[in-house]
């Protein structure tokens, strides 16, 4: 792959006009001494740009572009329609969102406009054209920023707009009322309507259960897929106004990992390159961010992503913000790197003195200097990223294990009503994933509609959680069985259709032939309560673990045990974890959420089956490679925990990782940092 950009972007938001613009050239000193070389402007200065409507004033910001290239920093320049001005609520209230309990939203906040509003549509646009005519061709720009964090904070939209909008959608999407009637089973609760005017959003005060699950499910599953096309139709006409004026230039809006509004993969397929915004929690573990990673760049189509932001030190929007231990902000910036990130890049460059931002971390802290710990050592990851990161700039990661993420299975999984509160559709993904991080297993993150081609690219695919079954989803995974591929799936899995209506005939349906099983029934389990299982591992070895949430009582049609549950229950003895060998393949059907030991002694065994290689390091040390074109193989080991770590390698190397300590490898031989 040919890397996006000529340099290794080291930067992120800068929003000098917070501050007097005699300022500014301080800033930019500061920011150089610490190797930014990119800055992405104009978020949020559409008040700025068009103080009333139609009448435009670029002084403001054709000053911070000359500043910027005056000190030689690169620009990812923003359209800054994510918050609305005050004049467009004011004189268009309609303009603004509407929230699921009829709330009205007023002038204030992000993210607050309705994705619907003809007059929203027309003014972002106008502004996305006004700026792309002045800016395009500039020397330094390097890439387009629509918008920002689509959806974040504002939730979806449910005024009369919307709801016009939507009945209009079901009927291009159903055609009659007798076949929505049908696909949302509204013979349920005499909710049988006649016309698509009958038709309602799924509000609190209606059919909304809260703002995940609903009466009819048929309506919430649709009504988000209609909420994300709308957003996703705002990005495209501020795409399509850039353009008319550059031809070239990438255009990206900044994702938010497994941010369950909106379907990333739909988004990946209409921009140039996926960006992403990186904020773990304190108790984030360092597996569910490289998951994170590893999903944004298979939105991405595999190619490599923008880390869009980060924070070099706090957050600040937690109950309680701590900062970031020394070496942190370097450790997260090379697992990015190391998942497939081109860019490091932070929110933000000055630290705000006003707004609710005020207390989340900058390079430039309050201090306004070059003292601090958080500006030292961004400017010690600015010096390391020049030097070691541009050689990797373009490579790829070179996966055999696929694990499936769905969009449309994360709101059809947490929409359910029963049988449980338990399950959290980004949680029981990681459960799977976290076990083959653990032995530094390379691994791709793909839609469950993925081709046959595709799927034939993987030894092992790992779809959990799958309770949607999309029309074709079932012949491509049996295809791929029966060609020898190697499935993981599990409990919860094929009981819907798209949608969203339970599959006849016994659970998992579509899939009950290929796992050979049938799921007669799903307990569920207490919260802070388990399961006793035990699995076979071989040789008359047993591992002795747990499931949680929920358990399958299955009965095997062809499977064979793995293991079986323990207990007192009326099921204890019956398979917990089963195994069916299709054609040349094998089907693992995992029964319960089984803990960490279990989920990883199954794994242990599921890896050495399907041919997949693995690396035993220590605890908390990630191994990740990526592959240059020329078949160069870069490899980042880090220390991803805050003790000291200890590798007694099995060709006899030695090696010791201080806390998050980060090591380079250029087809085995180390890469040098600079020296502090």
């Amino acid at each position: 792959m040919t890397a996006m950009f000529g340099d290794f972007l080291f930067g992120g938001d800068y929003n000098p006009e917070q501050w007097p613009q005699e300022s500014w050239e301080h800033d930019l000193e500061l920011l150089g001494r610490a190797h930014i070389n990119e800055a992405t402007i104009n978020v949020f200065s559409w008040a700025l740009l068009e103080p009333s409507e139609g009448d435009y004033d670029f002084s403001m910001l054709d000053a911070i572009v000359a500043s910027l290239d005056r000190h030689g920093v690169r620009i990812v320049m923003a359209t800054g329609t994510a918050a609305v001005p005050a004049w467009m609520a004011r004189r268009y209230p309609h303009v603004m969102r509407k929230g699921v309990d009829g709330t009205q939203q007023v002038f204030g906040g992000r993210h607050n406009f309705c994705p619907s509003s003809p007059k929203y549509r027309e003014r972002a646009r106008a502004l996305a054209s006004a700026v792309a005519r002045r800016y395009a061709g500039h020397p330094g720009l390097v890439a387009w920023h629509v918008n920002n964090e689509y959806g974040n904070g504002g939730g979806y939209c449910y005024c009369e707009t919307c709801a016009a909008a939507f009945r209009n959608w079901l009927r291009a999407r159903y055609g009659t009322v007798d076949a929505l009637n049908r696909a949302w089973c509204m013979n349920f609760w005499s909710h049988t309507i006649h016309d698509f005017d009958e038709v309602v959003p799924p509000v609190t005060y209606g059919d909304g259960i809260g703002t995940d699950k609903c009466v009819i499910s048929g309506l919430q599953i649709d009504y988000r897929r209609f909420q994300n096309e709308q957003m996703l139709d705002c990005f495209r006409l501020e795409r399509d106004a850039i353009r008319e004026s550059d031809a070239s230039t990438p255009i990206t809006t900044n994702l938010m990992g497994t941010f369950k509004d909106l379907d990333y993969f739909a988004w990946g397929r209409e921009m140039d390159v996926v960006s992403w915004d990186n904020y773990p929690g304190m108790d984030t573990q360092p597996s569910f961010t490289a998951m994170c990673h590893d999903l944004m760049r298979g939105v991405g189509g595999g190619r490599p992503f923008m880390l869009m932001e980060q924070t070099p030190n706090q957050q600040n929007w937690f109950p309680y913000c701590k900062v970031k231990r020394p070496g942190e902000v370097g450790k997260l910036s090379w697992q990015a790197v190391a998942h497939g990130a081109d860019t490091v890049q932070f929110f933000q460059l000055k630290q705000s003195v006003g707004g609710c931002e005020r207390f989340h971390g900058a390079v430039i802290g309050h201090d306004d200097s070059d003292r601090s710990r958080t500006y030292r050592e961004v400017a010690a990851l600015g010096a390391d990223v020049a030097a070691r990161a541009k050689r990797i700039m373009g490579s790829h990661v070179d996966a055999k294990v696929a694990v499936v993420f769905d969009w449309e299975n994360y709101w059809s999984l947490e929409g359910c009503v029963g049988p449980t509160q338990g399950l959290r559709y980004p949680d029981e993904v990681h459960r799977f994933y976290r076990a083959l991080w653990k032995r530094n297993v390379a691994v791709d993150v793909i839609e469950s509609t993925a081709d046959l081609e595709t799927l034939r690219r993987y030894d092992l695919v790992v779809a959990p959680t799958l309770i949607m079954v999309k029309p074709g989803v079932a012949d491509n995974l049996e295809r791929y069985v029966e060609g020898g591929g190697v499935l993981v799936t599990g409990y919860m899995s094929g009981i819907h259709d798209e949608h969203d209506l339970v599959v006849e005939g016994g659970y998992p349906g579509p899939l009950r032939g290929l796992c050979g099983v049938w799921v007669e029934e799903i307990d569920a389990v207490a919260p802070g309560a388990n399961v006793p299982v035990r699995l076979d591992v071989g040789d008359g070895a047993a591992v002795d673990c747990a499931g949680e949430i929920v358990a399958s009582i299955i009965e095997p049609e062809g499977a064979r045990t793995l293991a079986t549950y323990g207990g007192d229950d009326f099921y204890a003895g019956t398979p917990a974890v089963t195994a069916h060998d299709v054609g040349d393949g094998r089907a693992i059907f995992v029964g319960t959420a089984l803990d960490e030991d279990g989920i990883d002694a199954l794994f242990d065994d599921v890896l050495h089956a399907a041919g997949v290689a693995t690396i035993d390091a220590p605890n908390d040390v990630e191994v990740a490679s990526r592959v240059g074109d020329d078949g160069t193989v870069y490899t980042i080991v880090t220390n991803t925990g805050d003790e000291t770590r200890v590798w007694e390698r099995e060709d006899g190397g030695r090696i010791v990782l201080d806390p998050f300590a980060v090591l380079l490898f250029e087809d085995g031989v180390p890469v040098a940092a600079p020296a502090r």
